[in-house]
């Protein structure tokens, strides 16, 4: 992951002046027109500038004091799309004229309510913006009725000793008003008619929490802030056995235990459903003396009840620009309520979703007792061989027009005929907006629930069990973002907003990023809890969820050696990260033997041979990924120059098994039918920037990548020739830049109904025969070489551990010119050749060195015919028979039969049929691929026969 992900946040923090922004008039109410003008020449801040922009949009909400930009925001960031789009003045200031209640689409109690507008300036790219000093958001009064919070400041933690007293003092504009001040629900003191507010609350012995109600009229605002009590130190041993987070009671449902890891802090409390969110003393966290960490055991729980909770971590005396409080969520959350991002997920995706609790800032950890176990129906599931994988990269919120889990598990079948045996998730753990590719990860333990729900993420990789197919999740442990609690509670926060970057005294993070690739906040692997962190989170994946395998994104930067700005020692050998990435592998493998790792590391050979070599005796090895999008660009365009494709093997990197996970396309890079239709060659009426002409070279394509030994990969809709740019926006624009590459795509592949075309689907098809070869035959296990650097590639396959009587040599033979070629297959015997791709094995040739591929053509071929296409013939002394055989439509049995059920050679269920069918009954076979097929057949009478189908 190469792009920094922008995860825009909402900040509440006290209202201030910029000298950069105005409004005219200065004071206004909602159903008044305002014009608010920013001067960006005059506006040098620690963020980002706006740089001499085209056009600058305000990216704006508005909302009350607690949050300002709470009712509705205006803006789709780093789209040009018109939304806050401002004037440009003649002295250089840019301006937007609104009326608030229509511009932001504002109910009638919304309207009298708002008090407080947020902004941020962007240029149409969103890779440019302004916001004030300190990097906090931008906000205005709205209103002429304003109240400000003297002491303490709104929103603060004030910390106290038991006894102790607090002074507080508030004005208001705009003539006199009422003042009531609250404390936990109970009114202290109220008092009218007046324009400012004082008042002293003596001997508080507990804590509070505070309501400053101002009322004028019709408008009323409300300033809070909070007391807690310092409790001391509560030293008492920890029970053993307990881990960081929740520790549910495996023998009383009414109990669970607390455990917080937080160094350098005086006392924690835990808030939450179950204290009415104003804990007590007796919700203070004890401190275990031998290591330093929280813990609580709460009881009094309702088995099967969904709490949330909190921790309230303080430190008395921070270090400069940290806060003395931090609210946040469990570090170890599986599931989180987010006040920013769960109203955009819909029920059909998350029915029953948890509401987040009334009065609440940022992230919850749900709780719960007594949950029952997911029943898992594949127990008995073997991980295909490393050796003949083909992966599936998919990113679920563009699979298709839900967005979800579910999408996947509806379109099964589309991944059994596609012959893939693994896919590979984009980051599903819980990230910040809803609309993201996940890299920006805060809960790495959290399923994010825009994707659906942890039973449903179970029930996908219960399917893909079933059906032969290992699931794999990208991972991003280079770093986490801010709403991240282990970023929050050792934070420098100097605008006191609540969000920051890591301090020096994070016992995570770096405060600066030790590689050149950073993106949030980076990871010390160093550190004996990251570690401990990092382990807990594989953990979690494979053995609640079954996972088979990660890939590891962005493993560049798990070094302490290097520097934001040194790119050559980012991607020089490292000893400290070869270390810390065995230690994780090998973790993954003494929870799985057979768990699959991968790294994205794409850095030199002599450290990803560490890895790919790394205990390869035993049948590991870490799998690394392999881009080669370029040099196969070149080819399908139709230019020889840079077109050398060896790196796709293993053998070019010097590892000693095949761990090369090659690839043409991926997630990163920009997609193949996009340049081929931008940039094509062309010769005569050949030209390859016609789509259909594209469309038969990615089927060349999938010949020369698939059949090479060692597992593959494909970018989802590769297969069906996805022409769109990788930097598509969301209304199908082609950004300028790379503003939109992380934008939500369109969906034609579905609406358009690719399937259904000749061409599209005849790349899928193709591509799914090369998959079946692949994985079934076991020359692709074997040796091989690659002829390559000009437009006729040529791959020779062979394993020599096979008989002679086996499909044990194979030779690939391509044309990538535009014109038609006489290509050599310089076979490596006599005799006859079959085509591979004839499932009948009826098309061969003999030996010779003069083949002629027309151009965007391929052909495959064996010394044998392969295995897995071969028709056996029919047994009449069996007790069925099925007719016609081969099938095209439907096939029909001799006897009467009770239950029929089709499996393909690698053993996935591709049919069944239940019932009492006649002899001569005619099942269904139109919506299964070509290909050969098991049936296995079955009467009342308990009789039991597998016989062999070919489907054509």
């Amino acid at each position: 992951m190469k792009k920094t992900i922008l995860a825009f946040l909402i900040l509440v923090v006290t209202s201030f002046s910029y000298a950069q922004v105005t409004t005219s008039p200065t004071i206004f109410n909602t159903t008044e027109t305002v014009t608010i003008t920013v001067d960006i020449a005059s506006s040098a801040t620690d963020c980002n500038t706006l740089n001499n922009p085209s056009k600058v949009y305000m990216h704006s909400g508005i909302g009350n004091e607690a949050d300002p930009w709470g009712y509705n925001v205006v803006g789709n960031w780093g789209q040009d799309d018109g939304y806050g789009e401002m004037t440009k003045n003649s002295n250089g200031t840019w301006s937007i004229t609104i009326t608030p209640k229509t511009y932001y689409n504002l109910t009638d109690a919304q309207a009298t309510s708002a008090t407080k507008m947020g902004m941020v300036f962007r240029n149409a790219a969103g890779n440019q913006e302004l916001k004030a000093n300190g990097c906090s958001d931008i906000f205005i009064n709205v209103g002429a009725f304003q109240v400000t919070l003297n002491s303490p400041q709104e929103y603060s933690t004030t910390i106290i000793s038991s006894g102790s007293n607090l002074n507080i003092s508030a004005s208001n504009t705009a003539g006199n008003a009422n003042y009531t001040l609250s404390a936990n629900g109970s009114v202290l003191d109220s008092k009218i008619d007046i324009n400012a507010y004082t008042y002293s609350h003596s001997n508080i012995t507990s804590n509070q929490n505070y309501e400053l109600t101002v009322t004028q009229n019709a408008n009323t605002t409300i300033k809070t802030f909070l007391v807690l009590v310092n409790p001391g130190t509560v030293s008492q041993t920890m029970p053993s056995g307990l881990e960081n987070g929740i520790n549910y009671n495996s023998s009383d449902a009414t109990k669970a235990t607390l455990v917080l890891d937080a160094p350098l802090k005086d006392f924690v409390y835990v808030a939450g459903s179950f204290n009415n969110w104003a804990p007590s003393s007796a919700y203070v966290m004890k401190k275990d003396p031998s290591s330093g960490k929280f813990w609580l055991e709460l009881t009094g729980l309702t088995s099967q009840k969904t709490e949330t909770y909190q921790y309230w971590v303080v430190d008395e005396t921070p270090i400069a620009n940290s806060p003395v409080m931090v609210k946040t969520a469990d570090p170890f959350s599986t599931l989180v309520l987010s006040p920013f991002d769960d109203s955009g997920i819909s029920s059909e995706t998350y029915p029953n979703l948890p509401t987040y609790p009334v009065g609440q800032e940022r992230e919850v950890t749900v709780l719960q007792t007594g949950k029952s176990d997911y029943n898992w129906t594949a127990t008995n599931f073997e991980k295909p061989k490393k050796e003949d994988l083909v992966i599936y990269e998919v990113l679920i919120r563009d699979f298709d027009e839900d967005r979800n889990i579910q999408d996947l598990i509806d379109r099964i079948d589309y991944f059994k005929n596609l012959n893939i045996n693994a896919i590979q998730l984009m980051p599903i753990m819980e990230f910040e907006g809803n609309e993201s590719w996940g890299y920006n990860t805060s809960f790495h333990m959290a399923l994010d629930k825009f994707y659906g729900t942890e039973d449903k993420l179970k029930e996908f990789v219960d399917l893909c069990h079933e059906n032969g197919i290992a699931v794999i999740l990208d991972i991003a442990l280079n770093h986490a973002y801010g709403r991240n609690p282990m970023v929050r509670m050792w934070m420098k926060d100097a605008d006191g907003d609540g969000w920051g970057e890591p301090s020096s005294e994070s016992p995570y993070f770096n405060e600066e990023a030790k590689h050149s690739y950073s993106v949030g906040s980076d990871f010390n692997h160093q550190q004996d809890r990251t570690q401990y962190y990092v382990e807990r989170v594989v953990n979690h994946w494979v053995t609640e969820f079954n996972i088979d395998g990660f890939r590891w994104d962005l493993t560049k930067g798990f070094t302490q050696n290097c520097s934001p700005s040194d790119d050559n020692c980012t991607n020089s050998y490292q000893q400290d990260r070869v270390d810390i990435l065995k230690q994780y592998a090998d973790y993954s493998w003494s929870l799985d033997a057979s768990h699959y790792v991968i790294f994205e590391h794409l850095g030199q050979d002599n450290e990803e041979q560490q890895w790919a070599n790394y205990k390869i005796e035993e049948g590991k090895g870490v799998m690394m990924w392999g881009k080669m999008t370029d040099p196969y660009n070149q080819l399908t365009m139709g230019y020889a120059s840079d077109s050398n494709i060896e790196r796709m093997g293993s053998d070019a990197h010097g590892f000693t098994g095949k761990r090369l996970v090659g690839y043409a396309e991926s997630h990163d890079e920009e997609r193949l039918m996009y340049k081929n239709i931008l940039y094509g060659a062309s010769s005569g009426s050949y030209n390859v920037k016609d789509l259909d002409t594209s469309l038969e070279r990615m089927e060349a394509l999938g010949a020369i990548t698939l059949t090479i030994p060692g597992p593959k990969m494909v970018w989802h809709f590769g297969e069906l020739g996805m022409d769109n740019s990788i930097f598509t926006c969301t209304d199908g624009s082609v950004s300028a830049d790379d503003s939109c590459k992380l934008s939500t795509k369109p969906q034609p592949q579905w609406a358009d109904n690719w399937l259904g075309d000749t061409n599209r689907n005849s790349v899928y098809d193709t591509w799914s025969k090369l998959n079946a070869l692949k994985i079934n035959e076991d020359v692709f296990e074997g040796d091989y070489t690659i002829t390559s650097g000009d437009l006729t590639p040529r791959i020779r396959v062979w394993n020599s551990t096979l008989p002679s009587t086996a499909l044990n040599e194979v030779v690939i033979i391509s044309n990538f010119e535009t014109t038609a070629q006489t290509v050599d297959p310089d076979f490596p015997s006599n005799g006859t050749w079959y085509d591979l791709m004839d499932e009948t094995g009826n098309t061969s040739i003999s030996a010779t060195n003069a083949i002629t591929l027309q151009p965007g053509t391929f052909k495959i071929y064996g010394n044998n015919i392969a295995k897995s296409l071969s028709i056996g013939e029919v047994d009449t002394t069996q007790s069925f028979a099925i007719f016609p055989n081969p099938a095209q439509n439907n096939f029909k049995i001799s006897k009467a039969v009770s239950e029929v059920t089709i499996y393909d050679i690698t053993g996935k269920l591709m049919n069944h049929f239940k019932g009492q069918f006649n002899g001569g009954y005619a099942f269904d076979i139109s919506d299964l691929p070509a290909s050969l097929y098991l049936v296995n057949i079955s009467d009342n009478l308990g009789t039991t026969q597998t016989v062999k189908l070919v489907k054509y």
